[in-house]
């Protein structure tokens, strides 16, 4: 007899649908085809465990089960429980009703317990797309699948409960997650940075207009402090990034039954030591890295001159085109990596170059050799460069209030919704560090003052074309932040000055 069950392949954060069809007939061979790996394979061992456990048999007959199509890889241990049900159903040990109508993944334990999955959210989203109404999914994985709408999602515990159902017991399905409309709490608040009002200042034009920021200063000037605080003042996540943020997360297997979904905006901050694949992603079958993990986030690096130039050189491509491609020999997955690079380093080795008070111990060539690790093609594609220099004594210690963040977001939410209504009919660009030349020739125009400004900064800095149209999206952010609809020579000037690193002076 022959039984057809579904199940799904990841590729990249996207699903196929897999048909599973298992027959048994005359024999004594099991046969598992259709490109699997070798956990798929071992599934057999794991499924007549299963099968046993809760009084069944596995068939001492010839048995055929293939995954088509035959072209996909096939990978990791949730095919077990179609597997399973196709065997049973096969073998004619038990007749479940309307097995082909689900959607079917799930790993087993020995004694049948049914363990979570990788991709969930894929996987419910995908069979949508194809017409698929029904999934039955680990119960850890239920609640994160139900996040779409128009199919039911049944969560389950074991093998022997899923046998219950296909025979008809009645069950609810999985309700929706909770998505939380207020804002968010931080603990971490930039009502307690005293002082560093330029840093802040360029932070909230940084996080309003999606713009990448290098922090530059000495020990101690509160860098990291300020970095880890930039969460807290970024725009609540619309339901199109709740939902792609955690289909990245789903399939590395970072969500758990209690935090099924990702609502806050991730915050990734590496460690220098950190490898390419890490970074970017990859592995035989690719898997996201870390910049698709900070997907709608930030992703900081701190003492950036610290990581390996060329793990470095790995983010040009992907800050210039927001998704990382990975090639291997059966294809080329793309993975979203549309994040806010926050960086922050040391002036020079010793961290006291053009420092007020404390005198720089290194010599000229170190100063150079120390900067000259970020490549100026990587230093370029950084929208703002700024020097933080530590407080004074009485600033330190001053009981004037700073700032809260609540009160910073408000105003990043409405320059951020001033850019949604003036791309809304670009969907792909959201803020105004998205723009491409043309659009930045159309939304950007200056003024003749304006214009005879830049064109002086360009010329005094040697910048690029491409520095050039920063400083203009810049200018358009903080114009923005200022409610102007056209770019002034106030909002310019202050753009150019959150170019530290093209001055004369920046060398040993």
């Amino acid at each position: 007899m022959l039984a057809k069950t579904f199940g799904s392949a990841l590729v990249g954060i996207h699903a196929s649908i897999i048909i599973i069809e298992t027959h048994v007939g005359q024999g004594s061979k099991c046969y598992l085809v259709g490109l699997p790996d070798s956990t798929i394979k071992e599934s057999i061992q794991r499924v007549e465990s299963a099968i046993k456990q809760i009084g069944y048999f596995f068939p001492r007959r010839k048995v055929v089960i293939n995954l088509a199509p035959a072209d996909i890889r096939k990978e990791g241990s949730g095919y077990d429980l179609p597997i399973a049900l196709g065997l049973l159903q096969a073998s004619e040990q038990t007749k479940m009703i309307g097995l082909s109508d689900y959607l079917i993944m799930g790993e087993l334990s020995l004694t049948g317990e049914i363990r979570p999955i990788k991709g969930a959210l894929s996987m419910a989203i995908e069979a949508k797309k194809q017409g698929i109404k029904s999934l039955i999914l680990p119960r850890e994985n239920a609640t994160e699948a139900a996040l779409i709408d128009g199919i039911a999602i049944y969560g389950m515990a074991n093998l022997r409960d899923t046998i219950r159902f296909l025979h008809g017991r009645t069950q609810t399905p999985a309700k929706a997650p909770h998505i939380p409309q207020e804002a968010l709490h931080y603990e971490d608040d930039f009502s307690q940075i005293k002082g560093q009002e330029k840093a802040k200042r360029a932070i909230e034009i940084a996080v309003a207009g999606g713009h990448n920021l290098l922090l530059v200063g000495p020990p101690g000037a509160g860098k990291t402090m300020m970095a880890k605080r930039i969460p807290s003042i970024m725009p609540p996540m619309s339901l199109h990034e709740i939902i792609e943020t955690t289909q990245i997360h789903s399939i590395v297997g970072k969500l758990s039954s209690e935090n099924p979904l990702i609502t806050e905006r991730p915050f990734r901050a590496l460690h220098h030591s950190i490898t390419a694949t890490a970074l970017i992603g990859g592995r035989t079958n690719p898997q996201p890295g870390e910049i698709s993990l900070a997907h709608q986030g930030v992703l900081f690096l701190d003492e950036l001159p610290e990581f390996q130039r060329h793990v470095l050189e790995l983010l040009r491509q992907p800050l210039e085109e927001r998704k990382v491609p990975i090639s291997r020999a059966h294809g080329t997955v793309e993975f979203p990596a549309n994040f806010l690079l926050i960086s922050a380093m040391n002036p020079c080795p010793c961290g006291y170059f053009h420092h007020p008070d404390k005198p720089c111990t290194c010599k000229p060539y170190q100063v150079d050799r120390y900067l000259h690790r970020i490549s100026g093609p990587l230093l370029d594609r950084i929208d703002m460069h700024l020097e933080v220099f530590p407080l004074k004594y009485p600033e330190m210690f001053t009981t004037q209030a700073s700032e809260p963040s609540a009160a910073i977001r408000d105003r990043v939410i409405k320059a951020r919704t001033q850019q949604q209504n003036r791309f809304q009919h670009t969907p792909k660009i959201q803020t105004n560090a998205q723009m491409n030349a043309a659009q930045v020739k159309q939304v950007c125009v200056l003024d003749s003052t304006s214009s005879s400004l830049l064109q002086t900064a360009i010329e005094k800095l040697q910048l690029s074309a491409r520095a050039h149209d920063r400083i203009l999206k810049m200018a358009r952010t903080i114009a923005d932040l200022a409610h102007s609809s056209t770019i002034q020579t106030k909002h310019l000037a202050e753009a150019i000055t959150y170019r530290n690193l093209d001055r004369e002076n920046w060398s040993g």
